[in-house]
């Protein structure tokens, strides 16, 4: 019980709860310098600015237990964000910063004859969504370890991108985004699942959220646009970005 206690507040303090949790390091892309802006960090984020925007500090693999809390659905609604994606049985679909797999294992079923590709960046992470393959026999879920700035997925191969309240954290969301909107198929879909920036009511930090406006302009930079915000969530956005 101590130890699941510890995690707990571990988790609590990384995603937007609290405190400090340790960046991957990685290699920077070429050309980063032009894309970003560096400073002191503020009390949540890393001290990289990518428009206007700092960065957020990463949620490590000891946040595991607050990703798969019971309570989850509940808080989060992740039945209407299912809804939400309206996905289709052949589609191929790749779960950005996968994590435990909570969101990936409920899609993996909506897919039959197509696949769930789960990427993260820590191979902590790629051993539970391989222990979750194994326990539910999902046969159509691939974990795929990528990197900060590439997420390793082929040109045109995929139908949705998803990241569940990820993007924000992403040390190189620029690069991140051009390698996702590559690996699109024609009519290809970007969601992006955020909490409200523009709701003070939502108990999250201010650099664990963001806004229509801010996702719009990042998106915009790699030459996407909003399709929808869909807004049938309790407390995040549902951004659907598309070519």
């Amino acid at each position: 019980m101590y130890r699941l206690t510890i995690l707990f507040l571990l988790t609590l303090l990384a995603c937007g709860r609290g405190s400090s949790q340790q960046q991957t390091t990685a290699t920077a892309p070429p050309d980063s310098a032009k894309v970003y802006r560096f400073g002191e960090a503020s009390r949540d984020g890393i001290g990289k600015v990518y428009q206007s925007r700092e960065i957020a500090q990463v949620m490590g693999h000891l946040g595991a237990s607050w990703l798969e809390r019971p309570e989850r659905e509940q808080e989060e609604r992740t039945d209407l964000l299912l809804k939400a994606l309206d996905l289709k049985p052949t589609d191929v679909v790749a779960d950005i910063g996968a994590g435990t797999g909570y969101f990936t294992f409920l899609m993996a079923p909506e897919v039959p004859q197509g696949k769930v590709l789960a990427v993260d960046i820590q191979p902590e992470m790629i051993e539970y969504l391989n222990e979750g393959k194994a326990k539910r026999k999902a046969v159509n879920v691939q974990p795929v370890l990528g990197t900060e700035s590439d997420p390793k997925l082929p040109a045109n191969s995929i139908d949705l991108a998803i990241m569940i309240d990820a993007y924000h954290e992403f040390s190189y969301p620029r690069e991140m985004i051009t390698h996702i909107a590559s690996a699109l198929k024609p009519g290809g879909r970007i969601v992006l699942v955020e909490y409200r920036a523009e709701d003070p009511s939502v108990p999250i930090k201010e650099l664990h959220k963001l806004s229509v406006a801010q996702a719009t302009k990042e998106m915009k930079a790699v030459g996407l646009k909003l399709l929808k915000n869909d807004k049938r969530l309790p407390q995040q956005h549902i951004m659907f970005f598309g070519k």
